[in-house]
């Protein structure tokens, strides 16, 4: 925690106190750190965001939950802590839209509502909005309308069926389970003899035979029938599936099935609909029948608002641009998350070394993509000039000698910038960093015994170098020989061993035990054949598995060490994300304002960052 303590919490001032002359100064018992390594400390921090909650001068006091419990049917306590704070800001943002002589917000679309959590709190009381949850899977929609009905905030469906008919029809579905008798045997089932062809009975036909009398099919569900033979809508097309009608406040949440392409939300906003008419004119049909949706009006002229929770990748992208897009959007406010899901607009898709890379057909069908939709958005990032002279590190450059331009996030520094570091603790750091110890000492195992091949530049799938001007050739030849490739058609894929259980991570011994257990079981995920895993891990003992522990045993900490710089720099890969779609707002004519400020305590949850955008 040393370190931990030291990038993110210590007070530096106490280093410029004392000179380099002072050598009774000490820091924890050790000499104080290097004046570089402060410095670059300092360089981090200073291009962090504040995650503040309440924000310093905002007026604000953290509060306690005000969603009711039944409303809060199905949230952790982490989210219930999200969409409680989350709900009250929109609900404060569309009041300050109203209160500053704007149109008043009629209808909240929330993207990518998944089980519609922010959706039912905020269409519930006290704050009785009118939603439209967009999303993209009907099973999801299915679930969220099923616990609308679960918290009674919208009457449960009468079902109408012939008691008796429906009970025969129970009865003949097979049971689920396996029979046995009294001593919990399975019997053996017997096999009955082949019929001879000359013995079967003809098929009907023009010939005129009797027809064979066919096994009653068992009635089966209608609406899980209805979901599994749906059609989903194709691109550009919306489906509205349900309104709901709160029984309680005046809110409703109407579910519209789409699959959000480009900020494009004509397709969904032609879908809204006045629950204000179906209040008034019509009874809670349109709430018990969907098919009765066609006989409510819709809205005329909707001013909306975009919102969303934790959107994933470039979700956030498509929102934002939704401001632009539709006449009918006036505002934004979009929390994002899933940086690593993120495409590259300025060149093609960057991944990790080479030789790390998996054997995946999509990697070659995106090698040459320019995603118009991906980072960054703004253009003072797509153009700001970039530092490093020309020909370094792989880079190109142009014609006439100028540095190229244009700031890239790869993979990797994507990935660690979805990273808590500050939220770590002693204990769960010292176990996270134990499984990557535990690892990368057991690749070094499998790389002496020949079980995965030293990367050479001419097996490398897509150059051999990375993004970032990293090779991964090594010259050196292991004690049983090089590896096979791992993959059907040569090429390195990695060695995935996936989830163990929790006992395997007591020691290194019990963790490689599991491991080769686990690569070795038949019918495994891995793509190497477990006879050739096992015929090359055979024979190491225990006695070998701790001789690797510890003559490694100092490389234990230099990964952690590496692991805390990377976790701690990437708050810098996470700020210019932010700070980019704050650009690219700002950039655009049409909006007046646009901020960015945590809505949610970072303990809580880490992805706290709210960027809103307010249309002239």
């Amino acid at each position: 925690m040393d370190i931990l303590d030291l990038l993110m919490r210590e007070d530096l001032s106490q280093f410029v106190k004392h000179d380099e002359e002072d050598e009774d100064f000490s820091w924890r018992g050790h000499p104080p750190p290097p004046d570089n390594l402060l410095q670059y400390i300092k360089q981090v921090r200073r291009h962090l965001l504040g995650r503040t909650f309440p924000p310093p001068n905002s007026g604000l006091s953290s509060q306690k939950s005000t969603i009711a419990r039944r409303v809060a049917l199905g949230m952790k306590i982490k989210k219930v802590h999200e969409v409680d704070n989350f709900s009250r800001y929109v609900d404060r943002l569309t009041a300050e839209i109203a209160t500053s002589g704007k149109k008043e917000i009629t209808h909240l679309v929330d993207f990518g509502s998944g089980q519609n959590y922010l959706g039912r709190a905020l269409a519930a009381e006290p704050y009785s909005k009118h939603i439209v949850a967009v999303e993209s899977k009907q099973h999801n929609i299915e679930g969220a309308k099923s616990m609308d009905v679960l918290a009674r905030l919208v009457p449960k469906p009468l079902v109408m069926r012939n008691k008796k008919e429906h009970r025969a029809a129970e009865q003949k579905k097979p049971k689920k389970g396996i029979n046995c008798d009294a001593n919990y045997n399975i019997p053996t089932p017997i096999e009955e003899p082949p019929v001879p062809e000359d013995a079967q009975e003809p098929e009907c036909g023009s010939n005129g035979c009797k027809p064979q009398p066919t096994t009653e099919r068992p009635v089966a569900d209608p609406a899980k029938e209805a979901i599994e033979n749906r059609v989903p809508p194709s691109n550009g097309n919306a489906v509205t599936t349900t309104l709901q009608i709160y029984t309680e406040g005046q809110g409703s949440v109407q579910y519209v099935e789409h699959v959000i392409k480009g900020g494009d939300l004509a397709p969904v906003i032609e879908q809204i609909l006045d629950s204000s008419q179906v209040q008034e004119t019509t009874t809670s049909k349109a709430v018990e029948e969907p098919a009765d949706i066609s006989a409510v009006p819709k809205i005329f002229q909707p001013n909306v608002m975009v919102i969303s929770l934790h959107s994933c990748g470039n979700l956030v992208h498509h929102g934002l641009r939704s401001l632009l897009i539709n006449p009918s959007v006036s505002a934004v406010a979009m929390v994002g998350c899933c940086y690593n899901l993120l495409t590259e607009r300025l060149g093609p898709p960057t991944y990790k070394l080479p030789s790390l890379r998996p054997n995946h057909p999509r990697l070659e069908s995106t090698s040459n993509a320019f995603d118009p939709n991906g980072f960054p958005m703004s253009e003072r990032l797509a153009t700001y000039p970039l530092p490093y002279p020309p020909d370094t590190s792989g880079h190109d450059t142009t014609d006439s000698g100028e540095l190229p331009k244009g700031i890239r996030m790869n993979i990797t520094a994507r990935m660690m910038a979805v990273q808590a570091p500050y939220n770590w603790g002693a204990e769960d750091s010292d176990l996270f960093f134990t499984r990557h110890y535990y690892r990368a000492l057991l690749q070094r195992i499998f790389l002496d015994r020949g079980v995965v091949s030293v990367p050479e530049e001419s097996n490398l799938a897509g150059g051999a170098v990375s993004a970032a001007g990293h090779t991964s050739k090594v010259n050196w030849t292991p004690q049983y020989g090089r590896g096979p490739g791992l993959s059907s058609n040569g090429t390195a894929t990695p060695l995935t061993i996936g989830t163990l259980r929790k006992f395997a991570y007591k020691d290194f011994t019990s963790y490689v035990r599991a491991a080769i257990a686990k690569l070795t079981t038949p019918n495994t995920f891995c793509e190497v054949d477990p006879e050739f895993i096992a015929s090359k891990m055979g024979g190491l003992t225990d006695d070998d598995i701790k001789d690797y522990e510890m003559r490694f045993s100092e490389k234990k900490k230099e990964l952690n060490i590496m692991w805390s710089l990377m976790a701690f720099s990437a708050g810098v890969v996470e700020s210019v994300i932010v700070t980019d779609r704050w650009l690219w707002l700002k950039e655009q004519p049409e909006v007046e304002a646009a901020w960015v400020e945590p809505v949610f305590e970072y303990a809580q949850s880490p992805r706290n960052l709210v960027v809103v955008g307010i249309k002239k």
